[in-house]
């Protein structure tokens, strides 16, 4: 296979992985090109010295493209819409920044006439699958290099030692934590995280303040959302990057959407997490209020069932499979009337409900107040009981008759 790749396009972040995968490519796949891709995703990062750390290792171009937006709109809305939560706690924040950047890879290497994309993910994670389902989905001809399912460079101090031999320039402080970030969360993994016993430290946090930390006094804040999508903070019409940017300050400052979680990953094996994501939680929990509003029983219940599975879907990497995309055209239609303001409290770590409203609320105070009404005749629940306990009562007279 080697003799076939010519031009590689890798996914790259200009740490000491992917700064090593330049030369290492060059040297197992005969000379080839390499070209780089790294993706702003809203990790704050300044991208310059990236795009010059990419020439120094070996790559012969570099594309710096900003997917911050089209990461928002097109990934984390219907995500949100959806409700999807992986296993109760994780907003995903990995598993759907995958795809968008995935796609950004097949896009420019079919630009750039590339035989392959290459990734820095390893062997042990969910990231690995993720990459390269998209890749999959999207360029089904391109060939994928893994280098960490091939090569030997099986440690940090490893890949330090070939760095230096192949004079590519690259940070050789040991961070503490394995972490990853854009706009949407930052997680933490490794070190003292690995013993589950192991309560997180404050000084890990790096976006938001620790709840005992937050100020002594609760922050009010309203979302607006219009069919499901979040569109205003306190009454200020945002768009995607400048809406999730106010809410992650305000969250930050309160302590919310810290999530410590043992999480399944796909691969096999549990791994524990903690995630940093002040604004997204702030989304998800009055996404739900105004769902309570503007959802049938039956819809919402219904709905409840269909989150778990698009959770799932999003967490394995199969954003671009038919079934995710049936279950986004059943959710966009629940979301019809998911349009309101909800008000929230924060305090010290806690999202607290503090009032929502909708011009399409099913709540109807003339039938539910426990004053006098016109509309509610409460004799009337005597058949339906009758009747929806019916089963109840014949399996009961059976069993009667059989003496039990």
């Amino acid at each position: 296979m080697a003799k076939q790749i010519k031009k590689v396009v890798l996914a790259y972040s200009g740490g000491l992985d992917t700064s090593v995968i330049i030369p290492w490519l060059k040297e197992h796949y005969n000379g080839c090109e390499v070209i780089a891709v790294c993706a702003d995703i809203g990790q704050g990062e300044e991208l310059a010295p990236v795009h010059d750390k990419a020439l120094a290792s070996g790559a012969s171009k570099v594309h710096i493209v900003d997917l911050t937006r089209e990461f928002l709109e097109e990934y984390v809305w219907p995500t949100l819409k959806a409700g999807a939560v992986y296993e109760g706690k994780y907003l995903l924040g990995t598993s759907f920044a995958r795809p968008v950047i995935a796609k950004a890879l097949v896009e420019i290497a079919k630009k750039e006439g590339a035989d392959a994309i290459a990734h820095g993910a390893t062997g042990k994670g969910n990231d690995q699958v993720r990459f390269e389902l998209t890749v999959k989905a999207l360029a089904p001809n391109l060939e994928i290099i893994a280098p960490w399912r091939e090569w030997d460079l099986d440690s940090r101090t490893a890949e330090i030692e070939y760095a230096k031999k192949h004079g590519i320039p690259v940070a050789t402080e040991n961070k503490t934590y394995s972490m990853d970030r854009n706009i949407w969360h930052l997680s933490h993994e490794g070190s003292d995280l690995e013993d589950p016993a192991n309560e997180p430290k404050n000084s890990m946090f790096l976006i938001s303040c620790a709840p005992e930390d937050a100020p002594d006094a609760p922050e009010y804040v309203s979302v607006s959302f219009e069919k499901g999508i979040p569109v205003a903070v306190n009454g200020e019409k945002l768009g995607a990057v400048e809406l999730l940017t106010k809410l992650n300050e305000i969250g930050a400052r309160n302590g919310v959407g810290i999530v410590d979680i043992c999480e399944n990953r796909l691969v096999g094996m549990k791994s524990r997490g903690v995630y940093e994501n002040p604004g997204g939680s702030i989304l998800y929990y009055a996404h739900r209020e105004l769902e309570y509003l503007c959802l049938d029983r039956a819809t919402f219940h219904y709905k409840e069932s269909v989150a778990i599975r698009y959770g799932e879907l999003v967490y394995d990497g199969m954003w671009f499979c038919q079934l995710r995309e049936a279950l986004a055209a059943f959710v966009d239609s629940t979301q019809e009337t998911v349009t309101g303001e909800v008000r929230l409290k924060l305090y010290k770590g806690n999202i607290i409900s503090a009032g929502a409203a909708s011009p399409y609320s099913l709540y109807s105070k003339e039938f539910v107040t426990f004053e006098h009404d016109d509309v509610y005749n409460q004799a009337d629940a005597t058949g339906f009981i009758n009747l929806f306990g019916l089963p109840l009562k014949v399996r009961a007279l059976m069993q009667e008759a059989q003496g039990k």
